[in-house]
């Protein structure tokens, strides 16, 4: 006789009449399926292995395989997550004959420590191992489908909210596939590039925003579009709310959006927000997420879409799309193409204290048998990451560290507190969650410096220095410029040069110069820093700067992409000091249009260092040039012969020449973007204590707009001479149904908006800025929204097949043909661009002396063949025009085709990573900031609403964040459907009336900030603090430092606390995580009241 005590998602519990367990532990290593306690196998029949539903999370797969067991009754448990379920799994300890055995089995649901040793393990010989996830298709199958259409190449995004979905981008597909339930991802990972079966349309979602009432669905947030980003959430959001910005409009420095600018959402309509994924309808096959309940997996693979008649087989896919416009299509991931490399570098905590315990407990049996140290090296702890696309992981103590295997030994339970490194090293089709090694240990999650070692680890930054072999290939100091270059080049050390960067920047990239010709034309220099004549292909500083690819910026230090001997000093073109550089003219007119040309390598001398703030201060007439001592104490100091009116009168003519080049660009069908970006003040040591509003002025707009002619003229050169191996750089069209639904949002809001073109986008934002000028943070929040439809901008070589038939334009720049050659001290690219102009200029100047030779004396010959404005076609593809480009590609290292592909693809992700580092960091100086203040106060507005939970924007820190207001004690909730409004009733009663398990409730602290009104003169009285150093209060059991900004502007909210669509609420922050879990921004309302 046996009867079920209960099961919890992957743990089946069976006692049998003779006092045993029988566990099946999904969640172990591939090497143990089945867990058993006692020596008794069960009989034939005896269990079952059915399907978990967890409404959160997790969806446990079906075990497809279990071996003729008799169905028995279990326990639905159905108050956990699988999350909650994997994290409360006792820890693995083995016996010595390599069992995982436990001396209890208490019920479960009990959420207590162990009293003894909980599991131990052996492998199961009674039953066939079970395997939870189908297999993968061999390489050959995968080509081969590949090739019919039957399968479809595409990138593997998680949501970072629900685990459950992901997302595949097929290029040239419009709408990203979605991949639901565990099964269907089928082990893939954050990042890998996957092979996936399309289903049959009729298995396909309903999309969000294609709801019958559409009153509840103003605004569809779908970030699938961007690698960076995720949509859609269902279930409960546990994660960190991380969000990584759009790419940049490449030197459209304008086009900056905060790191914390988006949150996700349940699967909940939240009045003009997002209208979320609605469940697939159940007809009469009751197909549910792909699946027939009382079929097996295999059954859908005969009702996958195939288009593989005659034809591309992604445009076909494409057009079936667009047929049903109102659906997302779904699939099921086949195969993993290429491994992610984030399967490499994952970053977490450990959950160590049961183990410790077990390890505790089985010390006096090992006293008494010497085989038994070695058995507990045998078991195994869960690795929690803190990337909430990750799910849990199986890490064997025999592989932890030496140094982790000593603090458990000792019965240290701190080393919970650490974060660590590690990498999957298995995920076979019998586990259900991955097996981990780990690497090494940061330190303690709460230490900066800890924290920042792991963000650099998790995106695969080596912050190590230079090789020595890479650091032998730099040149002697003292370095000048050698006789050879000087007779080379073109001699510009007479001109007046200057800079304009951030007051801290140390690698200066670029410099400006500009003369008065006759007519009111002018001649505008950008002179670029020579990094390619010091970085030789192929050399071991080549090999080291492609690899890093790019500098990435840390808090208040870098890591550059170059040796600092060249990234500060040879390279960068610092005032006073004899520079290589390649240089770029225009003539051009006082319309702005440009009637000449000149590209070329040079010697330059910068005369001074300009600031932004310098170069503003010119611009606004502040600078006094007749007061000696500001000039003394405030500006820097000028070299050479140059005088501070030149340089003044510079900088207004380059100023009104960018007005109009700006002007011009935008009428040309240019986007811009702007969003507010938060900068941290720090003091001196390091650590950040307030945060203000940075805004780009008009001297960074200078600056941009040469630039950005600069990466243009390039792109066009080296496209011309080198149609096939060029590395340009392309931004896609927005997703249009993204726009499409920005577009009824606001309409909706009385706010017209014209997506029918780039510049008719930007125009009517511009309009939309005029109406809502009185309402800066509602237009902050729009142009947050704007820039969601928009696509990552990517390198791409010119020969690549996939872009044959075009799509090398860049959307926000209108323009058909970009590169990146302004930064190459930071930017590989950019290196590789001015090889390849280095190697059409020599090539124009070989076409043109073979030229001279050929011509009848006193005929001319054309001598900027290849760089000028207007090129003939037939010179460019004459034998000795092309023979000319061939030798001089080969001299400098100019890439073949394939070689710049891979290239541009690694430089891609490099550049992400970059990003994302930036985005980790930023918000890594936001929870310190909140960590040293405690508690901050700020307005937040209302952006989406709901029954149970609300979406805001914080204004203090120009993030989003999410307020969860369901089943909380002495809470009150009621939600108006007719007026979309919220009410929130404070009230005696500890809970509502609603049936639910009396665990889910969550205390009103977690919720809200309550303060009893007497004590407000408390806060008004803070003002008196800022004199003091030391000073701090208490309120409501909370701490306030004396650093409280913004406490005294804002007032609390009373019960009970009417809320609509775009409110302006209290709101107080807090940090959370650090020693205990993942950092994030924790957000409650600020509330008075009596009770």
């Amino acid at each position: 006789m046996q009867f079920p005590l209960s099961k919890i998602g992957c743990l089946d519990f069976f006692v049998h009449s003779h006092g045993f367990c029988t566990l099946d532990f999904r969640a172990a290593s591939s090497s143990v399926s089945q867990i058993h306690i006692g020596e008794s196998c069960p009989a034939e029949g005896d269990s079952s292995l059915n399907r978990m539903s967890s409404d959160e999370h997790h969806q446990l797969p079906q075990a497809s395989n279990a071996a003729g067991f008799k169905s028995m009754p279990t326990m639905d448990v159905n108050e956990q997550t699988a999350d909650e379920i994997l994290q409360n799994l006792p820890a693995l300890t083995p016996n010595i004959n390599g069992e995982l055995l436990s001396n209890s089995c208490h019920d479960p649901a009990v959420k207590e420590e162990p009293t003894g040793p909980v599991l131990l393990a052996r492998p199961n010989i009674c039953q066939i191992q079970q395997k939870h996830y189908p297999a993968h298709w061999s390489a050959e199958a995968v080509a081969e489908a590949l090739e019919r259409g039957d399968a479809f190449k595409a990138l593997f995004r998680v949501n970072a909210h629900n685990r459950l979905e992901a997302y595949c981008k097929i290029d040239g597909v419009q709408t990203d596939v979605l991949i639901s339930g565990l099964v269907d991802q089928n082990r893939a990972v954050e990042g890998d590039t996957v092979a996936i079966v399309i289903d049959p349309p009729s298995l396909w979602t309903k999309m969000k925003g294609f709801n019958e009432n559409a009153n509840h669905s103003a605004l569809i947030d779908d970030r699938a579009c961007r690698p960076e980003a995720v949509e859609f959430a269902r279930g409960s959001s546990k994660g960190k709310s991380k969000l990584d910005p759009v790419d940049d409009y490449d030197c459209s420095r304008n086009y900056s959006v905060s790191a914390e600018k988006r949150s996700y959402y349940d699967n909940e309509s939240l009045v003009g927000e997002i209208a979320h994924l609605e469940p697939t309808e159940v007809s009469e096959n009751c197909y549910i997420n792909g699946y027939h309940p009382s079929t097996s997996h295999s059954s859908r693979v005969d009702y996958s879409v195939s288009v593989s008649d005659d034809g591309n087989a992604v445009e076909k896919l494409s057009a079936v799309v667009s047929s049903f416009s109102s659906k997302r299509p779904t699939g099921r991931v086949v195969a993993v193409i290429e491994s992610s490399l984030r399967r490499d570098t994952v970053v977490g905590f450990l959950s160590v204290k049961q183990s410790i315990y077990s390890r505790e407990s089985n010390k006096k049996e090992s006293r008494k048998n010497k085989h038994r140290l070695t058995a507990l090296n045998r078991g195994y702890i869960m690795l929690t990451p803190n990337d909430p696309k990750f799910t849990k992981m199986t890490v064997p103590v025999k592989d932890l560290p030496e140094c982790i295997k000593k603090r458990l030994d000792s019965g240290d339970a701190t080393v919970e507190m650490d974060l660590v490194a590690a990498r999957i090293v298995n995920w076979g089709e019998e586990s259900y969650i991955p097996e981990a090694h780990v690497i090494h240990m940061f330190g303690r999650g709460s230490d900066v410096e800890a924290q920042i070692a792991a963000i650099l680890f998790e995106n695969s930054i080596d912050p190590s220095e230079f090789s020595s072999e890479a650091l032998s290939c730099l040149p002697h100091i003292p370095w000048k410029v050698p006789v050879e270059e000087l007779q080379k080049r073109r001699d510009l050390r007479n001109l007046c040069v200057f800079t304009i960067d951030p007051a801290t920047a140390t690698d200066l990239d670029d410099a400006l110069s500009v003369e008065g010709l006759s007519d009111g034309v002018f001649r505008v220099g950008v002179h670029i820093a020579d990094a390619s004549y010091f970085v030789l292909p192929d050399t071991a500083l080549d090999i080291d700067a492609q690899m890093r690819s790019t500098s990435v910026y840390l808090l208040r230090s870098k890591l550059p992409m170059l040796p600092s001997l060249l990234s500060e000093n040879l390279c960068s073109l610092n005032p006073g000091a004899d520079r290589l550089a390649f240089s770029i003219f225009w003539d051009i007119d006082p319309a702005g249009e440009v009637l000449d040309r000149w590209i070329g390598r040079t010697i330059i001398k910068s005369c001074c260092k300009l600031s932004h703030e310098h170069a503003q201060e010119i611009i606004d007439g502040a600078f006094d040039i007749h007061n000696s001592i500001s000039i003394g104490n405030h500006w820097p100091q000028l070299h050479g012969q140059f005088e501070w009116l030149d340089v003044i009168g510079s900088v207004k003519s380059l100023h009104e020449i960018s007005k109009v080049l700006k002007e011009n660009r935008f009428t040309r069908g240019a986007l811009s973007l702007e969003s507010p970006k938060v900068d941290f003040i720090f003091d001196e040591d390091g650590v950040p204590y307030d945060s203000v509003f940075s805004e780009q002025q008009e001297s960074n707009f200078l600056v941009e707009e040469f630039m950005l002619l600069a990466n243009r003229t390039a792109a066009e050169v080296i496209t011309r001479a080198y149609p096939t191996s060029a590395l340009l750089r392309r931004h896609p069209e927005p997703n249009v149904r993204k726009l499409k639904e920005f577009e009824m949002f606001c309409n909706k809001h009385g706010l017209h908006l014209d997506i029918s073109s780039c510049d008719h986008l930007h125009h009517s934002l511009e309009h939309i800025k005029r109406e809502l000028e009185y309402d800066s943070v509602l237009f902050d929040i729009l142009m947050s929204y704007a820039a969601r439809p928009m696509q990552l901008a990517a390198y791409f070589c010119s020969g690549d097949f996939n872009y044959a038939n075009g799509g090398w334009g860049h959307y926000a720049l209108a323009i058909p043909l970009y590169t990146h050659f302004t930064s190459p001290i930071r930017r590989y690219p950019d290196i590789i661009v001015h090889r390849t102009l280095a190697a059409t200029i020599e090539a124009e100047e070989m076409y043109w002396k073979q030229r001279m030779l050929q011509k009848p004396k006193g005929e001319d010959a054309v001598i900027r063949c290849f760089t000028s404005i207007c090129v003939d076609k037939d010179t460019m593809e004459s034998p000795e025009a092309q023979a000319a480009l061939s030798a001089a590609a080969a001299k400098h290292g100019v890439p073949g085709t394939e070689i710049l592909t891979d290239l541009a693809g690694h430089c891609n992700e490099r550049k992400l990573a970059s990003r994302r580092v930036k985005d980790a960091l930023h918000k890594l100086c936001m929870w310190n900031l909140l960590e040293k203040k405690e508690i901050l106060f700020s307005e937040a507005r209302v952006l989406g609403l709901g029954p149970k939970f609300m979406s805001i924007y914080i204004l203090k820190l120009a993030i989003e964040r999410r307020i969860n207001y369901d089943e909380v004690e002495g809470l009150k909730v009621e939600w108006l459907e007719n007026t979309s409004a919220l009410v929130l009733t404070q009230f005696l009663n500890k809970r509502s009336n609603k049936r639910s398990s009396p665990s889910k409730f969550r205390p009103l602290n977690e919720v809200a900030l309550i303060t009893d009104p007497r004590d407000l003169k408390l806060e008004m009285d803070l003002s008196e603090w800022d004199d003091k150093e030391d000073g701090e209060s208490q309120l409501d059991g909370e701490i306030l430092k004396s650093d409280v900004s913004g406490i005294i502007n804002v007032e609390p909210a009373v019960f009970p606390l009417t809320v609509r669509l775009l409110s302006t609420i209290p709101v107080v922050l807090h940090a959370v995580g650090g020693d205990d879990g993942p950092l994030d921004i924790g957000t409650r309302l600020y509330i008075s009241s009596y009770l």
